[in-house]
């Protein structure tokens, strides 16, 4: 027994070196020690239990795909897999050791001819298999089970492929595992004479003689017939995988869909749409994009609509973007009722216009029909300055008084006196304003009972700026000084000492101060220590108008340029100049939706890129410019423009011009 098994294991080794072997199909007696290497061969599959001298024919077969096994251990392929190894075991009892032996190797050579053959004798899944991988299927050519992924190992041994399956699957025979039904043949009349026998040809062509044939028969179609075979092939390749996921995980997956690509997603199927409908998918889009919530419902929505309203908020704030940027709006509204006289202050609240002009009145308008609803008279002189809250408005002239107005009724709700020259500035924060005189003081004043609550006294010149956030007042004048307030003790805090010129604006976020000079420069301070942080200088005149947010300052000067400035570095991001710049001064700016507004004494109104500080288009232009037309103020909201035009010579009538970014938003 013992001279048996090292004459067998030395015969072994010799067909191990011969090439080929390792996918030839080893015979001989195996023990049950080595069953138990295989999981399905691990109990006895020879009848009787006693194999310990039978032959087992196991054709070991080398993977060099990537892919995990496409079914699990225990179904019913491998089930087949073992019966076939228990038969051969059965009918090698009935054989005699010699007649085994000897047709053993006729068997070998037979067995791997049929293997390197059917590696190759289907072209369909040899064209499909590139594609299949990537679907997912196993190199048996079934899909996977649902969820199993592919393994990374490159030795991995399967054990539906441990016995050499008797012919590879046929097309429609994929078509039918991957759950596409049968499809419908070409019926364009009796099959031509002669269609069995070439396909029985073809079934006898190894694979690549079938791969050749198929290349040649392609080259000899016609387009229309290619385009057939596309239709055939295609839907195999065409799996939609969100359908094939629970609800909760689609929606999962299409969170990381940016907002435009989830728009189109949804014109794919009803089913994708209704997924991409989820209002609460759309309100976490919305928040990465900026849309607040009372965006969302001031359009009216359309009895039986289905769409979200998040959805609809982001569509509609998309819209206006593009409004802005490419110009896709009417002709403006046009504003006439000051006469030829200067329109010096501007506000806009809601669909409410307020202006106010040297004719000693202020106007309220509709921004919806550019109707004039009624004139604030009372003053008697000049309007310079005003802030408005809702429908309340609060005005300064330089007949020393503030008026507080209904916008509403049009009625006087209160005459504020104490200032002794022309009120030349005011800021409003909540139920307080804070005046700044050329009587060099400061008023805090409460609107609802217009009482004089505290008098700031320090400047020694008249003061030209204010800044209040409710807790400091911040003071520029033509003293060169700026003063930061507490409005409580009435005490000075800081005098910002620096400039070497009149201040003449101002922006206090709570943390800087920004102060504008005649002295060409901008300078910086800490609040709380009074130091000044950076100087800025680039401008070469003087700076007329700021904004300051998020530590984002967009400064216009009379040089005729726009600057955008980090005031936490100093650093000046962009000069907004180039062949499209203003002509002439900037008389005022403004910036929001990552735009910045700019207009100018050459009678235009630019749009810029805040991020890239490219200009984007010329939003107004007057037919005056470059002669004596002037753009004065500038008021906008997310989707209106409203500007304050006329000249100093004449050549333009003083108007109002309303642009509206979202026409359809009274609808």
């Amino acid at each position: 027994m013992e001279h048996q098994e090292q004459r067998e294991e030395e015969e072994e080794e010799e067909e191990m070196k011969q090439p080929g072997a390792k996918d030839r199909v080893i015979s001989g007696p195996i023990s049950d020690s080595s069953l138990t290497s295989f999981p399905f061969l691990s109990s006895s599959p020879c009848p009787g239990g006693g194999c310990e001298d039978d032959e087992v024919r196991v054709a070991i077969v080398t993977i060099e795909d990537e892919s995990c096994p496409s079914e699990p251990f225990g179904t019913d392929s491998h089930l087949e897999t073992t019966n076939q190894i228990a038969q051969r075991c059965g009918e090698g009892d009935e054989k005699e050791t010699g007649g085994a032996e000897g047709d053993h190797g006729e068997k070998e050579g037979k067995e791997e001819e049929e293997e390197e053959n059917g590696e190759l004798t289907s072209p369909s899944l040899h064209l499909l298999s590139q594609v299949k991988r990537k679907l997912d299927h196993g190199p048996d050519g079934r899909p996977f089970p649902s969820g199993k992924k592919r393994c990374k190992g490159t030795g991995y041994l399967s054990p539906a492929t441990l016995v050499q399956s008797t012919a590879p699957p046929a097309f429609d025979d994929l078509r039918l595992a991957g759950g596409l039904s049968a499809r419908r043949r070409v019926s364009s009349g009796p099959p031509p004479s002669g269609l069995q026998d070439w396909l029985r040809t073809f079934q006898t062509w190894s694979g690549p003689e079938r791969l050749l044939a198929l290349d040649e028969l392609l080259d000899r179609c016609e387009s229309g017939q290619v385009k057939h075979v596309m239709q055939v092939i295609e839907p195999q390749f065409q799996r939609d995988f969100i359908s094939l996921l629970p609800k909760e995980l689609a929606l999962y997956v299409l969170t990381f869909l940016p907002p435009r690509d989830l728009l189109q997603a949804a014109q794919t199927c009803r089913y994708w749409r209704n997924l991409a409908e989820d209002n609460l998918l759309w309100r976490e889009k919305c928040r990465e994009e900026g849309v607040s919530e009372h965006t969302s419902s001031r359009r009216r929505r359309r009895p039986g609509a289905t769409t979200s309203q998040w959805k609809s908020a982001y569509i509609r704030q998309h819209r206006v973007e593009n409004n802005w940027r490419k110009g896709d709006v009417g002709e403006p509204t046009v504003l006439k009722g000051h006469g030829e006289h200067v329109i010096t202050c501007l506000q806009f609240s809601g669909d409410l216009i307020v202006s106010g002009s040297d004719d000693n009145s202020l106007k309220v308008w509709s921004a919806l029909t550019g109707k004039c609803l009624r004139t604030l008279a009372g003053h008697t002189g000049g309007v310079w300055c005003s802030q408005m809250a809702v429908a309340t408005v609060i005005s300064g002239s330089t007949d020393r008084t503030l008026r507080v107005w209904d916008a509403e009724s049009g009625e006087c709700v209160h005459t504020l006196y104490g200032h002794t020259s022309t009120v030349r500035c005011m800021h409003l924060h909540g139920n307080r304003v804070v005046s700044g005189s050329r009587d060099t003081t400061l008023r805090v004043w409460d609107v609802s009972t217009g009482r004089c609550e505290h008098v700031l006294t320090g400047h020694v010149a008249a003061v030209r700026c204010v800044q209040y956030d409710g807790r400091r007042v911040v003071s520029g004048g033509y003293d060169y000084n700026v003063k930061v307030w507490d409005p409580e003790t009435e005490a000075c805090l800081h005098t910002l000492q620096g400039h070497s010129n009149r201040v003449y604006s101002l922006q206090f976020d709570g943390a800087f101060v920004v102060s504008g000079s005649l002295d060409t420069s901008i300078r910086v301070w800490d609040a709380e220590t009074g130091r000044c942080v950076h100087t800025l200088t680039g401008h070469q005149s003087l700076t007329s108008g700021m904004e300051l947010r998020d530590n984002v300052l967009v400064s216009g000067n009379a040089d005729s340029t726009v600057r955008v400035w980090d005031v936490r570095t100093g650093q000046c991001l962009h000069t907004l100049q180039g062949p499209n710049k203003h002509q002439s001064a900037v008389t005022c700016l403004q910036f929001c939706r990552g735009l910045v507004l700019s207009s100018s004494d050459d009678g235009t109104v630019k749009l810029w890129d805040l991020r890239t500080g490219a200009w984007l288009r010329d939003v107004v232009a007057l037919q005056s410019r470059g002669s004596g037309g002037v753009v004065w103020r500038i008021r906008a909201s997310d989707t209106r423009l409203v500007c304050a035009a006329g000249s100093r010579n004449g050549t333009e009538e003083t108007k109002l011009l309303v642009l509206d970014f979202d026409p359809e938003e009274g609808e």
